[in-house]
């Protein structure tokens, strides 16, 4: 029995130990070393990022550098003291990592909710658009989740809302995981609900009333670039806004409802054990950024990585996205780690 206790407490005291260790804050050396003809960053997907071709790189020791690490995520940052792009190899343990997928909304994808005519506006604001994020969804985002599904510690979605009733069956969240059945009737009642809404809006304004001195500010005034409530009926934003199809969600990935507030989207993540994030998503300018589970939130408290070819940015008067992608990655490099899926790899640790 002695012997038991003393095991016990050399057992615990040893956990204590390497916690304390893992703990310890250590000193980095900042040491940049020039990267000779380097290749440009974010090229694999040219017709969803445009690559970034900036010639003044540097490579620095990796910052995170876990024991036991068997997901090495290759990242970069700009910055304007060093005067040019900062690379950096990182091991996380995948156990510890959560891929986080911001607004995957499902609209114009056959599940009910659909754009409003004739001039309603959704996620990318035009019903084209939001066929051509689908297709990257489909094509980018869902296979590089597959391909880590298993083994990083949790896979999230973030839906704007609360946990509503029906969305409640849907998926699992904070506080409940349904089973089968609920699934299948939360499902019916989505569909029920979708196609029940009237998804004719006002047209668009016919007339203006513009003052002698100041009419371009009038003019703006009662017709701007967006304006995502008159022209989309009633009830519209209330309505149960499903994931997309165009991802394929697990029984037991989470959906996290921006009402819930960020506090309760970090405890959970805590309580999972996990310590970093690779974000994917829409869209890079706004919902990607500001809301729940947008890096602005997540990069306070978590290892936080943008995969910048796994979200695409509002594209206003383009027909493309991936100038303003590039762009709004560019911007946020400052701040955050952008990392991309071709340089996120898993090696498991041989036993």
């Amino acid at each position: 029995m002695k012997t038991r206790i003393a095991l016990s407490c050399l057992t615990l005291v040893t956990a204590i130990a390497n916690l304390d260790a893992a703990d310890t804050p250590r000193i980095y050396e900042n040491k940049l070393t020039p990267i000779k003809r380097p290749r440009p960053l974010l090229a694999d997907h040219p017709e969803w990022v445009e690559p970034i071709r900036e010639k003044n790189r540097w490579e620095s020791p990796a910052i995170v550098n876990d024991q036991d690490a068997d997901l090495h995520v290759r990242a970069w940052r700009w910055s304007y003291n060093a005067r040019g792009i900062i690379e950096t190899p990182n091991h996380l343990r995948a156990n510890q990592t959560a891929i986080v997928m911001v607004h995957p909304w499902g609209i114009d994808d056959g599940q009910g909710w659909d754009t409003p005519e004739p001039a309603g506006v959704a996620d990318f604001c035009t019903p084209e658009k939001n066929h051509l994020a689908a297709k990257h969804t489909r094509g980018v985002i869902d296979p590089f989740h597959k391909s880590l599904r298993g083994k990083v510690g949790a896979i999230l979605y973030s839906l704007p809302g609360e946990c509503d009733p029906i969305r409640r069956k849907m998926y699992r969240s904070f506080m409940h995981n349904p089973d089968p059945a609920e699934r299948k009737q939360g499902a019916e009642e989505l569909d029920a609900k979708l196609r029940g809404f009237n998804y004719r809006g006002e047209p668009l304004v016919t007339s203006l009333t513009l003052s002698s001195d100041k009419p371009v500010v009038d003019y703006f005034k009662q017709f701007p670039g967006l304006d995502a409530y008159r022209y989309n009926n009633p009830g519209f934003w209330q309505l149960p806004i499903p994931v997309t199809r165009d991802v394929t969600v697990h029984p037991d990935d989470v959906v996290v409802y921006d009402g819930e507030g960020y506090d309760k989207l970090k405890a959970f993540l805590q309580q999972q054990g996990i310590r970093h994030v690779l974000l994917t998503g829409y869209a890079t300018d706004m919902c990607y950024a500001r809301t729940c589970a947008g890096y602005e939130n997540l990069s306070k408290d978590f290892n936080t990585f943008l995969v910048g070819d796994a979200t695409l940015a509002t594209f206003p008067a383009h027909v493309t996205p991936k100038f303003a992608t590039s762009a709004h990655i560019a911007f946020a490099s400052l701040n955050q780690f952008v990392t991309q899926i071709s340089w996120i790899k898993y090696e498991p640790k041989r036993k």
